[in-house]
C-alpha cells in the first residue's frame, strides 16, 4: 500500500513537472514565433502569438502545430500607390496545420482565416481628395464616411451649391483584393445623365490592399459602426521566414 502511494505521489511529480516544461516551452516558442513573425513582416510591434492545444511538446516533436492564434494591433498595408498605405486594425487570424523548422526560422501554416477593422477616417483617403467637377460650374467631394446601419455605408458628399452635405448609402464589397464602395443611389442634382457620368465618380470609389502578413487575403467586408470590419483567409501561409 505503501509502494502505491509513493508510485501516486512520483506519477503526480512527474505530471506537474511535465506541464511546467510544456508551459515553459510553448512561452518560449511564442516569442521565437512573435519575433520572427515582427521582422518578416516590418512590424512597428511585436505581434500576440498563442498556440493553442495541450500538450505542446507532442506537437513539437512532431514538427507542426495544430493552431496558432496570432494578433497584430496595427499593420500598414501597401495600396499599390507608391508611399501610401492604409491602416489595418485588431487584425487576428487563426492559423491551422503550422509547420516549423527546429529554430523558429520558418513556419508556414496550411490554412488561416481572421478579422481586422479599417476605420471611416482611413477609408476615407481613399475618396478623392479635391472637390471635383460635376457639371453646371457644380462641385462635390466626399467629406464623410459613416455606418449606414444594416451593412451598408453612409457617404456624405460636399456640393457647392448647397449649405450642408447631403448623405447617400452605399454597398461595401471586395473584388481582386479591392475594398469598394458603390452608392446605392445618388441625390437628385443634376440631370440623370450627368449625375450617372460624374457624380458616381465622387461616391464610388476602391482601395486596394496588399500585401497583408503571411500572404492573407481579403475575403469580405461589411459596415459597422467602428468602421469596415474585414474577413481575411488565406492558404500557405507564412508566419516567418
Amino acid at each position: 500500500m505503501r509502494s502505491l502511494r509513493v508510485l501516486l505521489i512520483v506519477v503526480v511529480i512527474l505530471g506537474v513537472l511535465f506541464v511546467i516544461v510544456d508551459r515553459v516551452a510553448v512561452h518560449f516558442a511564442e516569442g521565437q514565433v512573435a519575433d520572427r513573425l515582427r521582422s518578416t513582416e516590418h512590424l512597428a510591434s511585436t505581434p500576440d502569438v498563442s498556440i493553442e492545444g495541450f500538450p505542446f511538446l507532442t506537437q513539437l516533436a512532431g514538427g507542426e502545430l495544430d493552431d496558432v492564434e496570432v494578433g497584430i494591433k496595427t499593420f500598414e498595408a501597401q495600396t499599390g500607390t507608391s508611399g501610401r498605405t492604409v491602416r489595418i486594425d485588431d487584425l487576428h487570424a487563426g492559423m491551422k496545420g503550422v509547420r516549423f523548422s527546429g529554430d523558429y526560422s520558418s513556419a508556414t501554416a496550411d490554412s488561416a482565416t481572421g478579422t481586422a477593422t479599417i476605420t471611416y477616417d482611413e477609408l476615407l483617403k481613399a475618396a478623392k481628395p479635391e472637390p471635383t467637377d460635376i457639371g453646371l460650374g457644380i462641385t462635390a467631394q466626399v467629406v464623410g464616411l459613416s455606418d449606414g446601419g444594416n451593412g451598408k455605408i453612409k457617404v456624405a458628399v460636399k456640393v457647392s451649391v448647397l449649405p450642408t452635405p447631403v448623405s447617400v448609402l452605399g454597398t461595401v464589397g471586395v473584388e481582386n483584393n479591392r475594398l469598394q464602395v458603390h452608392a446605392d443611389s445618388l441625390p437628385t442634382l443634376l440631370p440623370e445623365q450627368l449625375v450617372d457620368s460624374r457624380v458616381r465618380e465622387i461616391t464610388d470609389f476602391q482601395q486596394a490592399i496588399d500585401r497583408l502578413p503571411g500572404g492573407i487575403a481579403l475575403d469580405s467586408v461589411r459596415a459597422e459602426k467602428d468602421g469596415v470590419h474585414v474577413t481575411v483567409k488565406g492558404s500557405h501561409v507564412r508566419l516567418a521566414g
